[in-house]
């Protein structure tokens, strides 16, 4: 016997119209339908019962053996509801021999139980049952309801609406919606950028081996500590100077800024830089070849700035021509620098590389 399987996953026939599943037979299943229907015509189980009805009439009109059965589930769409329809389906199959089954479906949410069906009988097909002005709406819904489940999918889509929401609500519980308008601009953007770039990640990760060098008592987490705070104090540096200048025009003022700043930065860069190598050099007994790569990139990046910060100065009219030719050995040494962290990092390499193959080569 062939068997027509209808499943009301979130238990609409139960919570609506007062059916108790399973509901086996096509009388039965008729009269569950019009229940459901009289109660809530716009629900789409009640398509889907009448659809397998007709699928019923169909295949008994090709001369099959065939019977229909309603499987219903919870609420609570779920484990729970997933197992009351494995128990239903069950205790079926206990009454009825069943060679193959034939899935009735109104969406993706009762498709999700496909396999609980597959694993005890043979299932022939599916057939999807819509209200055809709204051929797609349950399964967009029910896709959309599945993503946002996904909790990194749900921080990067519903964390910035709620952030919004939140600086707007505050903003004009205060009076001052402008200023909250202005910091939801800046506070967007900066999730944007950080969401482009995968910052947040980073950070993440930067935080968890923060937290392990602490359980491992590792000198790399206070010469991280002590980065972050050359960072923070070329931050201040910068500002002050920012301030200072408050008589100039704005870009002048920014190019004080990052002058100001530069050298704290730089300096943060190598402390952090020199933290990792240390716990490399604990950890694996040698002192790690790339934090040679590593600063004289860092210094190469800075002689560069130095020279472009100098040389915007200059075009501007701030400093003086004496300057051009610390400009210019400026931004060449930073160039030559650069260019010379990766020579050192392709040689490196390559000696790495031979020092493996030594041992192979001599055998």
């Amino acid at each position: 016997m062939r068997l027509v399987v209808c499943i009301d996953r979130d238990d609409d026939l139960g919570r609506k119209a007062g059916v108790v599943g399973p509901v086996v037979g096509r009388e039965a299943v008729l009269d569950a339908a019009v229940r459901l229907g009289t109660v809530d015509p716009e629900d789409s189980d009640t398509n889907a019962l009448f659809a397998s009805v007709s699928l019923l009439d169909e295949l008994r009109g090709a001369g099959e053996e065939v019977e229909v059965c309603v499987l219903t589930g919870s609420p609570k769409v779920g484990v729970l509801s997933d197992r009351r329809v494995a128990d239903q389906f069950d205790h079926v199959l206990g009454q009825i021999h069943v060679a193959s089954a034939y899935l009735v479906s109104d969406g993706a949410e009762d498709e999700f139980l496909f396999p609980i069906l597959a694993s005890r009988v043979r299932v022939d097909g599916v057939r999807r049952v819509f209200v055809r002005q709204s051929a797609s709406i349950e399964s967009t819904y029910y896709t959309l309801v599945r993503a946002l489940k996904d909790p990194k999918l749900r921080a990067k889509t519903v964390l910035p609406f709620a952030i919004a929401i939140l600086i707007l609500g505050i903003a004009a519980a205060g009076g001052v919606l402008l200023w909250g308008v202005i910091g939801l601009a800046i506070v967007l953007g900066v999730y944007l950028v950080f969401w482009t770039f995968d910052i947040d990640e980073a950070i993440i990760d930067s935080l968890r081996s923060a937290s392990t060098d602490i359980r491992q008592g590792s000198v790399a987490f206070g010469f991280g500590l002590f980065g972050v705070a050359l960072v923070g104090v070329g931050f201040l540096e910068g500002y002050n100077a920012y301030y200072a200048a408050s008589g100039n025009p704005i870009f002048d003022r920014a190019v004080l800024f990052l002058q100001a700043g530069l050298l704290w930065w730089l300096f943060g860069a190598i402390v952090w830089e020199s933290g990792r190598a240390i716990r490399r050099m604990f950890s694996r007994g040698r002192f790690p070849r790339s934090f040679l790569v590593a600063t004289t990139s860092i210094v190469g990046i800075g002689l560069m700035s130095y020279g472009i910060v100098y040389l915007v100065r200059y075009l501007e009219g701030i400093s003086q021509v004496a300057q051009l030719p610390l400009i210019s050995g400026l931004l060449v040494g930073g160039f030559g620098l650069i260019i010379g962290a990766g020579v050192l990092q392709q040689y490196l390499r390559a000696a790495a590389q031979r020092a493996m193959g030594e041992p192979t080569g001599s055998t």
